[in-house]
């Protein structure tokens, strides 16, 4: 097809959730809530690894990088979803859309990675106590970190171009609250075969590989505990892994079920989606502070603190 007889697209429409007509207040509660304990939560966290010298090792270096992605994340699609809630408009520019894509698959990938790298960290921390803090010095955190920045942007610089450099000259309504690659995709003028296989390989590797490391390290940390002879001692050392283990599962079964299951459905899309994007990173600050007694002394001075000056 020749495009000259097609009109691009400038802009596309956002459905929103689907079978949710009516709701839009009690969502608008919903999403707002969520969004302000991510906000609240997260910087809370910040503050008490910011402020307390006891929290400047590795793992909270890790903690406060992925506290930072939490704010952000749910950033890429909260604001916008909130406004047409509201009953602005439900339109975003086809440079907004694409910006959303890459934003929402930048800071994903990036909290995959974290994920993996924290998973290591616990991995040296309790089968190698004695040579901790060689393996994870100041300048091998600082060099992980900065990779998993630079290979996400890559990752989610691949996906957009390979998107948006498909012709869309209508339909333009978007099935879901804000642009991803499985309702955006649909709407181009063209075979997006190749875009789809790249996409779906792309995601699927990045998170496979990512998540073996992290059952190779926790399979490893387990065996260790194991052989720990103390109750005391193992209860101790499960208890360091137990809170980001939880937030590896709640972070890569949604991502699952959005790009690996084989038949779609767009409610249950969206609510994965509203599950990993808005709920999700609200959740990571109480999972890391309830059971760390460090996190949580380190934010009550630092209240305290605040509360006298």
């Amino acid at each position: 097809m020749k495009m000259r007889n097609y009109t691009p697209v400038t802009e596309f429409l956002l459905m929103g959730i689907p079978h949710t007509q009516g709701l839009e207040h009690a969502l608008f509660v919903f999403f707002l809530t969520f969004y302000l304990l991510t906000l609240v939560g997260n910087l809370l966290i910040l503050l008490a690894i910011l402020t307390s010298s006891n929290l400047h090792t590795p793992m909270y270096f890790f903690l406060g990088n992925l506290s930072v992605f939490d704010i952000f994340f749910p950033s890429v699609s909260s604001p916008k979803m909130m406004l047409y809630l509201l009953g602005q408009s439900r339109t975003i520019s086809y440079q907004g859309c694409a910006c959303q894509l890459f934003f929402y698959h930048f800071l994903g990938c990036t909290e995959c990675f974290l994920y993996t790298v924290m998973a290591c960290d616990r991995f040296a921390a309790i089968c190698h106590p004695l040579r901790y803090t060689v393996i994870m010095s100041p300048r091998v955190c600082a060099i992980l970190t900065l990779s998993a920045w630079v290979g996400s942007s890559v990752h989610a610089s691949v996906l957009t171009f390979l998107v948006f450099r498909l012709p869309y000259c209508g339909p333009t309504e978007v099935g879901n609250f804000f642009c991803d690659i499985p309702v955006v995709l649909p709407l181009a003028c063209e075979d997006t075969s190749l875009a789809h296989r790249v996409s779906v390989t792309n995601v699927g590797v990045v998170a496979l590989l990512c998540f073996l490391l992290v059952l190779t390290s926790y399979t490893r940390i387990a065996i260790s505990i194991l052989r720990i002879s103390s109750s005391e001692g193992r209860h101790r050392a499960f208890s360091t892994c137990s809170a980001h283990l939880t937030s590896v599962l709640l972070f890569y079964g949604p991502v699952v079920l959005i790009y690996l299951q084989p038949a779609s459905s767009p409610w249950l899309d969206s609510m994965v989606q509203v599950l990993n994007n808005i709920v999700t990173p609200s959740l990571n600050p109480l999972i890391y502070s309830l059971r760390n007694k460090d996190v949580k002394l380190a934010l009550r001075k630092a209240l305290i603190q605040g509360v006298h000056t």
